[in-house]
């Protein structure tokens, strides 16, 4: 049963990766890329920035993520498959030159040296434990930072309350506005409870991490 189990998830891990490889299917130019990120900066482009929607959580860090998932994430609000309106409207107007520019653009800001934030990484039993048993590190890799395949994101050392946000969402049952649509994650963090999520989320937030904010000058 449990062989059975493991190669149904296998299965689905192998869908995920062909259906989201196909998201950039064209080379991205992190040059032009520079000059299609006027949407973006504006919460993106500012340290520690909030967003209000489904509640209160700090942006994503997007600099020094894999352009390949970048891409991947844009293709799926642009599709409806992640549901937010502001990401929806940001990329309804992009087609695959742009969403491949902007990745690149962004995976270029991001720095080979991993910093930790917060003194974290200690060892957390409970969340090790947990981040075993959704088996975490057999799509994001060694440390949470090394994705075993380049449309999977890096998630250590990415805000907390932004990981509890986005692993809530998987969570949400069919809404027009909020969730996402991924049978793998859905899968894995239905296990869990929000407080395991959190104390998840917590911990990985915490790890070293190669993603950052780089600020624009217009806004230092």
């Amino acid at each position: 049963m449990k062989k059975l189990v493991f190669a149904h998830f296998a299965l689905l891990i192998a869908l995920a990766s062909g259906q989201s490889s196909m998201a950039q299917t064209v080379e991205g130019n992190a040059t032009n890329g520079r000059q299609k990120v006027t949407q973006c900066i504006g919460c993106h482009g500012l340290e520690g920035y909030r967003a209000s929607f489904p509640e209160v959580y700090r942006v994503p860090k997007i600099a020094g993520q894999g352009a390949k998932y970048i891409a991947s994430a844009l293709t799926a609000y642009q599709k409806g498959e992640r549901r937010h309106p502001t990401m929806r409207g940001v990329t309804s107007n992009l087609n695959e030159q742009d969403i491949a520019d902007v990745a690149a653009y962004y995976a270029t800001l991001g720095s080979a040296s991993a910093q930790a934030d917060n003194g974290a990484g200690h060892a957390n039993a409970r969340a090790l434990a947990l981040i075993e048993k959704g088996g975490c590190k057999s799509c994001h890799g060694d440390n949470l930072s090394k994705p075993i395949d380049p449309s999977y994101p890096k998630i250590a050392g990415q805000y907390a309350d932004y990981l509890l946000v986005a692993l809530k969402s998987y969570k949400t049952e069919p809404n027009a506005v909020v969730g996402r649509g991924n049978a793998v994650m859905g899968g894995i963090v239905k296990q869990f409870s929000l407080a395991e999520l959190k104390v998840m989320a917590d911990y990985v937030g915490s790890l070293p991490s190669e993603l950052k904010v780089v600020q624009e000058a217009r806004f230092r």
